[in-house]
């Protein structure tokens, strides 16, 4: 009789311990967060302004790299009838000249990803909330970004890449048709 009662509750145990499992499957999606944010009229936007302001900082570098070979031509034609001290004074002119333009370079660089970071932001901000309501709506429990997480498997049923830019009202042109296979002429 123990026996059959260990055993009964044991069963329960089991029976009891995998409701809580069965009770606790979250539902997990991904999305493709690129992929969204490349369709959305504002990451246009904002790669124009992006691509605007590189142009105006290649410019200005340009501004600056112009400037120097003038001067360096100038100090090369004329270095010969130079005093040592003008000659001395011109050779520090153009290395001054040329750390500032290296200065610049690097400035250039953080300024532009400091704007990249200040124009994508917003349509990162806003893809997010589109991604949260999306897994809200759908009962997801978590939903990664399919290019960063790592994913080695990922089932298509679980991908709400479509339902974000829905979401964000974003429409897409349908898939064209797959052409037949050649067929092989007869013989």
């Amino acid at each position: 009789m123990k026996s059959i009662i260990r055993k009964f509750a044991l069963a329960m145990v089991f029976a009891l311990c995998g409701g809580v499992f069965v009770a606790n499957a979250q539902k997990l999606g991904y999305v493709d967060l690129q992929e969204v944010m490349v369709a959305m009229p504002e990451y246009k936007k904002a790669n124009a302004d992006m691509e605007k302001y590189q142009k105006q900082l290649e410019d200005d570098l340009g501004k600056l790299q112009e400037e120097f070979q003038i001067k360096y031509k100038e100090y090369e034609k004329n270095q010969g009838t130079m005093s040592p001290t003008m000659r001395e004074f011109k050779e520090k002119e153009l290395r001054q000249l040329q750390e500032r333009i290296q200065e610049f370079q690097q400035s250039a660089v953080e300024d532009s990803r400091k704007k990249e970071s200040e124009l994508l932001k917003p349509i990162v901000d806003k893809a997010k909330a589109a991604i949260a309501q999306v897994a809200k709506e759908s009962g997801y429990a978590y939903v990664f970004d399919s290019n960063t997480a790592g994913m080695l498997y990922k089932p298509e049923g679980d991908d709400v890449t479509a339902m974000v830019k829905k979401k964000l009202g974003i429409v897409e042109a349908p898939p064209a048709p797959k052409a037949a296979p050649p067929v092989a002429p007869k013989k």
